[in-house]
């Protein structure tokens, strides 16, 4: 009984998300939102025009990906629920400029959400400790931007699946590949950094 008294004092909650280890509660959720969503804004900005497709390359599924993974399904979600509705409000940070549905590219940004939500939740079990489980979670996150961006280039273009395919998805897959490598280098360094850091402290 004694060391139980004694022991429990000394447990700490273990950190699901980076994002858990800042200090904080309400106002450090707030900022890693709002900052969330600017993080993609600026990676928006970060674009190269492709000849044949109105879809450029850019940075932002990198970001978003990067944000899901650090903040958790629901602050991350959130982040990119103020991304999408502040930039349909007339935000300048969409990556064509354009703010309404008629955006071929709107569809991508909607799948912005869930992957942000589901990498999150993904990270909070773990997804992003190891460079193969983070390869696994930011290929699913990456997948799931395409499932909803796909279908909405085909409805805003008017195209099937095979054009919307070769227009959407497949002169980005060697570039996707590449930020899935260095998501992998990246996080799980990350982790071990905040662990090393915690143990110098105790």
């Amino acid at each position: 009984m004694e060391g139980s008294v004694t022991t429990a004092p000394l447990a700490r909650r273990r950190p699901a998300v980076l994002g858990d280890l800042l200090p904080g509660s309400l106002a450090r959720d707030l900022a890693l939102v709002a900052g969330a969503a600017a993080f993609v804004g600026v990676a928006a900005q970060i674009a190269v025009p492709l000849p044949g497709t109105p879809v450029p390359v850019s940075g932002q599924t990198f970001a978003v990906l990067l944000a899901g993974a650090a903040l958790g399904w629901g602050r991350a979600a959130l982040g990119m629920i103020a991304y999408l509705l502040l930039g349909m409000a007339g935000m300048p940070w969409f990556v064509d400029g354009a703010s309404g549905t008629g955006s071929p590219t709107l569809g991508y940004i909607i799948g912005f959400v869930l992957a942000a939500g589901v990498v999150g939740r993904l990270a909070e079990r773990g997804g992003d400790r190891t460079p193969v489980r983070t390869v696994a979670t930011m290929l699913l996150g990456t997948a799931l931007i395409y499932a909803v961006g796909v279908p909405y280039l085909m409805a805003s273009l008017h195209v099937g699946l095979d054009k919307a395919l070769h227009l959407g998805v497949t002169p980005f897959l060697l570039g996707d590949a590449a930020k899935v490598a260095l998501a992998a280098g990246l996080l799980p360094a990350a982790w071990k950094l905040a662990a090393f850091g915690r143990d110098r402290s105790s």
